[in-house]
């Protein structure tokens, strides 16, 4: 009820007394989301025509295909996820917000005809290229946690990621101005923002995720570090050696890995949710896998964990997802109205925790549990996502090779 309310608050606020409808014009646009009072989050974009546009990070395109125009007003919903930005069109600008229902969440949103994302505006003093050992939350010990800093800088222009024990923070795009470094991501369920002062062999920075979420983080350049393997942090409990759960899917059908479709099959459980870009991207590869390898003894299950409050909004979210991707793989609701990890972990009891989504539970022809990986390295990491995938295949090839 509360962003219905929002949404025709807009409407209100948004539309003028013009007949005429306001059409995007084409083009590209740098688009702003205000994350503190100081401080705006950036990302460009390319309307291609009024009913298509293309958001960029990095690498990443993300092509937006569901626009919808009201008087001066255009509605943006973004793919897969459930953000939407809505803003009045004046003058080839766009001014409104961009909302997140489930969660209760908005941002100001501007955008205006721009093809940088950011302002180039002093020539770099240093090259941030290489692998940083990064502290988030350094001096809280409950919000502390390590990462890997991954990038390349081309003079001003800077792109890379963080990898932390349980995933990446996907495709970062940025700049180095001077001694200031200035990195950030959109794509339509998180908006991250990183800033900081860098030296040849230490960055210092605040990062920003949307406008509910700051905290700092420290980084020094270390070309040999490491972070834990993603086999090694989460494990079954001791007397247990395989995996049990029963979870609806969209048809009401109670599945469970007793089910016939599981039997004498390789199967990947994947712990997931809708609203994780993280899971997204691992998503994507699985489905490929999957429908390419049809012919083999493997079956695949994902299990959603999700803040949508009713399972009928959890299972549209779901719906939307395996449309999007063409997943044919079973897709069950394992939990609504919240994605905390300990709740999730009361479903799942035989585990140490659950510590991340996504995570993978392989399990062989007999129904055992061979590995779990937390976390995914998405494409966004390079040589990281091209290890994942090589160790992937290979895993799953033995799995296969068994009796």
């Amino acid at each position: 009820m509360r962003y219905l309310l929002v949404i025709l608050t807009l409407f209100i606020v948004l539309s003028c007394d013009k007949n005429e409808t306001e059409f995007l014009t084409f083009g590209t646009y740098r688009g702003q989301l205000k994350v503190s009072e100081t401080v705006q989050l950036p990302f460009t974009f390319k309307v291609k025509d009024a009913n298509t546009l293309e958001i960029y990070n990095a690498e990443e395109v993300i092509e937006v295909d569901e626009i919808e125009y009201k008087n001066d007003s255009v509605y943006i919903k973004l793919p897969v996820f459930e953000g939407m930005l809505v803003a009045k069109i004046t003058d080839q600008t766009l001014n409104g917000r961009f909302l997140v229902e489930e969660k209760g969440r908005q941002q100001a949103f501007t955008a205006s005809k721009n093809n940088s994302r950011f302002d180039n505006k002093a020539k770099a003093e240093t090259n941030i290229t290489g692998n940083w050992q990064t502290v988030f939350s350094p001096n809280t010990e409950a919000d502390r946690y390590v990462a890997k800093g991954v990038f390349t800088q081309n003079e001003n222009i800077v792109t890379g990621t963080f990898l932390t024990e349980t995933g990446d923070y996907r495709y970062l795009e940025g700049v180095v101005n001077g001694n200031q470094l200035q990195l950030s991501t959109f794509d339509g369920a998180h908006a991250f923002m990183f800033t900081g002062t860098v030296t040849d062999s230490t960055i210092n920075g605040q990062f920003y995720s949307g406008n509910h979420w700051k905290e700092p983080f420290t980084a020094k350049r270390n070309e040999g570090y490491q972070l834990k393997s993603a086999d090694q942090l989460t494990y079954l409990k001791e007397g247990y050696d395989t995996l049990a759960f029963t979870f609806p899917d969209a048809d009401g059908n109670q599945v469970s890995l007793t089910d016939a479709q599981f039997k004498n099959k390789v199967t990947v459980v994947q712990i997931m949710g809708t609203w994780c870009p993280n899971c997204l991207d691992e998503s994507k590869y699985y489905t490929s896998y999957y429908n390419a390898n049809k012919d083999k003894d493997i079956q695949f299950v994902a299990l959603a964990f999700e803040y949508a409050k009713t399972e009928e909004k959890a299972f549209s979210f779901i719906k939307r997802l395996q449309d999007r991707l063409n997943i044919t793989y079973p897709i069950l609701l394992a939990q609504t109205g919240t994605t905390s990890k300990s709740k999730a972990n009361e479903k799942l009891p035989m585990l140490n925790h659950v510590l991340s989504y996504p995570t993978s539970i392989f399990l062989d022809k007999k129904g055992k549990v061979r590995k779990i990986h937390t976390g995914f390295n998405g494409p966004a990491t390079g040589d990281k996502f091209t290890e994942f995938k090589t160790d992937f295949t290979t895993f799953i090839d033995q799995l296969l090779k068994e009796e």
